[in-house]
């Protein structure tokens, strides 16, 4: 659901309404332009495969800014998944605003449980 929401803020910015949007997954949100959801849509659409990989190098350099910002949690090398280093970071250091709330290790912690 949260890609819907990012999904929907980005068609929101753009400077014009898409008469046609495709969507990488089995899910095709509700909105004004007409949409296809397509299943491993970046093996089949070349859209999907290039807005895929500009939103992982996107991501991959956000995650460098928030080591900068929050250094301890080993961002810059596991790009926001759960390694070992950035576990032992959220036992040490605790939860971010940059945090999902909805990962187990962060509702564990939010709950007072061990990760």
């Amino acid at each position: 659901v949260g890609s819907f929401l990012a999904l929907d803020r980005a068609i929101k910015d753009l400077t014009i309404n898409p008469d046609f949007v495709l969507v990488d997954g089995d899910k095709a949100p509700s909105m004004q332009s007409k949409v296809k959801a397509i299943v491993k849509g970046d093996a089949i659409s070349c859209s999907i495969a290039a807005a895929s990989i500009v939103a992982k190098v996107t991501r991959d350099e956000f995650m460098v800014e928030l080591n900068s910002k929050y250094p301890g949690y080993g961002w810059e090398h596991n790009k926001g998944y759960g390694t070992k280093k950035h576990q032992e970071g959220l036992r040490r250091l605790g939860i971010t605003e940059h945090h999902r709330k909805s990962y187990k290790p962060i509702i564990n912690i939010l709950s007072h449980q061990e990760i």
